[in-house]
């Protein structure tokens, strides 16, 4: 009868473990204990920190920040500090007093500015921030927080199009030459300033991405990358000698319009043997040379008259065997 019992059992088995652990409860994983562990954390704060502040704060958990089945999620304690005189108030004092760390100006006065950013950099130090101490924003006093706004949904320094609203609030010589005609499509929302700057701090000039201005523009530019078999010596030290990046009224990007662009180096005679520099202001200027013979030399046409790109169109650099003047 016993064996009898134990087939019927064995038989019945996989139907009845099944039934068993729909009915058992689950233990929950240790992510959910976490998420739950980090939600007592926050109801510490929410129970006062609502969305009747001045600036709401529950809109974090629509962000990365929020999202507590990530275990590496902060609470409002990884960034705020534990806080206890502020949450229990002060037992000498019996006055609720500032949060150990504060991020925005109110009721109670911001912290400094080195210890707002080092406590983002406490989980956001990688290849991308090394370079943020001693750099120029935070040389200047910039904290993460200035640009970053981490309670609200849509973070504008984080999107395109609405970068440069974030950068334009300091940088207001770069707001007004992005209106200019020539102009990189920033306000497009074609290209943002992060496409050339790295805001967290370079190891190259004016916080570039790349360790050069030249090879900052080659991300984008590449055909004027070469190698050329003649090359044109201020291109390959620097494009910002002939281009300024944030807008000018002379396109494409020039300081200034040729020929006068030209003559910032080439200041000498041409091939046409008309001084160029002292001559430019012609005849009627009274600074017209004479040659040796005691002939008032006039400007060369070619040099004041016309663009020098009608020639020399490959100021970029060329690979034509006949290309040594950089010509067509």
């Amino acid at each position: 009868m016993s064996a009898l019992v134990l087939v019927s059992s064995f038989g019945l088995g996989t139907a009845a473990l099944t039934a068993q652990a729909a009915d058992a409860p689950v233990a929950p994983s240790a992510n959910a204990q976490r998420a739950q562990e980090a939600l007592k954390k926050d109801a510490i704060c929410t129970k006062c920190h609502d969305e009747s502040e001045t600036a709401p704060v529950l809109s974090i958990y629509q962000t990365k920040h929020g999202v507590k089945g990530d275990p590496k999620a902060p609470n409002c304690q990884s960034c705020h500090g534990a806080s206890d005189k502020h949450v229990k108030g002060d037992p000498v004092t019996k006055v609720r007093v500032a949060p150990d760390v504060v991020f925005k100006k109110g009721a109670f006065k911001m912290s400094d500015d080195k210890e707002r950013a080092g406590q983002c950099l406490t989980c956001h130090k990688d290849s991308k921030r090394n370079n943020w101490d001693g750099g120029k924003h935070d040389t200047s006093g910039v904290a993460c927080n200035d640009c970053h706004k981490v309670h609200r949904p849509a973070d504008k320094v984080l999107s395109k199009k609405t970068q440069t609203e974030v950068c334009y609030t300091c940088h207001k010589e770069q707001r007004a030459d992005g209106k200019k005609i020539s102009h990189h499509p920033l306000e497009e929302g074609k290209v943002a300033c992060s496409d050339c700057h790295n805001p967290h701090g370079a190891a190259g000039p004016k916080l570039l991405k790349k360790n050069t201005v030249t090879e900052t523009c080659y991300q984008c530019h590449a055909e004027k990358r070469g190698p050329f078999l003649f090359e044109h010596q201020p291109v390959t030290e620097d494009c910002a000698n002939c281009h300024t990046p944030h807008g000018s009224n002379i396109s494409p990007l020039l300081k200034s319009r040729a020929p006068f662009l030209c003559q910032d180096c080439h200041d000498g005679t041409h091939a046409s043997g008309t001084p160029a520099g002292v001559n430019a202001a012609g005849f009627q200027g009274g600074l017209a040379s004479k040659n040796a013979a005691g002939v008032a030399q006039f400007p060369s046409k070619n040099i004041v008259g016309r663009a020098c790109m009608n020639c020399h169109s490959q100021v970029h650099g060329t690979n034509s065997p006949a290309g040594g003047y950089l010509q067509r």
